[in-house]
């Protein structure tokens, strides 16, 4: 299938072009190299991941401390996951490949596929933000009905009532569900963009999807005394928290009312040039301080992220400054909400979607 080809706009083109050279000056302008704090996570945060996890089976006599421990365990998941996979993906930590590819592979120690998620990430989400049929990010799963131009059924129709008790299962059904079906079923978005995948590496997955099984639960319930039912109970809390945690700073990037989901005409063109699609498909949150600059990973800058994802989230301040600038000066779609504001849209896109909205404003 061809892939979806953007607007050709030379303007834009232009624009881009002097967006990225104000941005380039303004990073160099910075004296000190801000990825060596990244480095340093790169250590100190699965170290902690670790450590937690050994606290928690020479603590099992205790099953309050087990259980937190676990429950901590989720929470710092979240953290490797945002401060060091991501930018790993994309090669931000270090100036090295190979160094980057290692810490990529954390995640396949944590429950997820690091293989799989750099293509859904990098070759789908990246490449066809919002647009359905090619951003995994958004793919349909039948209980959740995202796209606003799809009209919702079955019980589509009341997911705002029912959403907040699946999204807590969120990493249940991306380690479980969500990585195999990518990795073995034909009709999956990935696929359009990946092609054949090797099966070294579905190899690969399941064995480390085993391992990981093994040290969360096998391990405790075998060498450390944790009965069965605590080893599911704290394991299960860990991804639950995991999930929430994430969730509260994913959903409000791009999946709002306030953001545009592009249909593809017929020879699967885009509405928009690739600079004008970040602008309608993404929004920044307004909160900037200390926690989400250096422990949430900038997520909060994500606008700066999609039109310059070769610099690490260390200079998104910086860039984000002149992306607003020059979005005020130029008529850009730069969107900035509160979290809580944000959070509140994606219901109502929830909401608006079960209603089948779209089609009553079409009508």
């Amino acid at each position: 299938m061809e892939k979806p080809s953007y607007l050709k706009n030379s303007d834009d083109v232009k624009l881009f072009n002097e967006l990225r050279k104000k941005v380039n000056q303004r990073v160099e302008a910075i004296p000190e190299n801000r990825d060596i704090y990244i480095q340093v996570k790169a250590v100190i945060l699965p170290l902690i991941y670790i450590s937690l996890y050994f606290f928690a089976v020479l603590n099992a006599e205790k099953p309050w401390m087990y259980i937190l421990s676990f429950i901590a365990m989720g929470i710092f998941l979240v953290l490797i996951y945002l401060n060091l996979i991501h930018e790993a993906a994309h090669n931000n930590i270090y100036k090295s490949r190979r160094l980057n590819f290692l810490v990529l592979h954390i995640f396949d120690f944590v429950g997820a596929n690091s293989y799989i998620w750099k293509k859904r990430h990098i070759a789908s989400h990246h490449a066809y933000p919002n647009v359905d049929g090619w951003d995994t990010d958004i793919e349909q799963s039948g209980l959740l009905l995202i796209i606003p131009w799809i009209k919702a059924k079955g019980v589509q129709k009341y997911q705002d009532k029912f959403f907040f008790l699946v999204y807590p299962l969120y990493l249940f059904n991306w380690m479980f569900i969500r990585d195999f079906r990518d990795f073995f079923d034909k009709e999956r978005v990935i696929l359009k963009t990946q092609g054949k995948i090797p099966a070294i590496e579905k190899i690969k997955m399941i064995g480390y999807k085993l391992f990981y099984f093994f040290y969360q639960i096998v391990i405790p319930v075998m060498f450390f005394k944790v009965s069965v039912g605590l080893a599911l109970g704290a394991w299960f809390l860990q991804v639950i928290s995991a999930s929430i945690f994430a969730l509260f700073v994913l959903l409000p990037l791009h999946p709002l009312p306030d953001n545009a989901f592009p249909r593809l005409d017929r020879s699967n063109g885009l509405p928009f040039s690739w600079l004008r699609h970040q602008f309608e498909v993404t929004n920044d949150l307004k909160e900037n301080n200390w926690l989400v600059r250096n422990v949430l990973g900038n997520f909060n800058f994500h606008v700066a992220h999609h039109l310059f994802p070769n610099y690490s989230y260390m200079y998104y301040n910086e860039i984000t400054e002149e992306i607003e600038k020059f979005a005020r000066e130029h008529g850009l779609a730069y969107k900035r909400f509160p979290l809580i504001t944000a959070l509140a849209k994606h219901r109502d896109l929830l909401r608006q979607n079960a209603n089948n909205a779209y089609y009553i404003l079409e009508e």
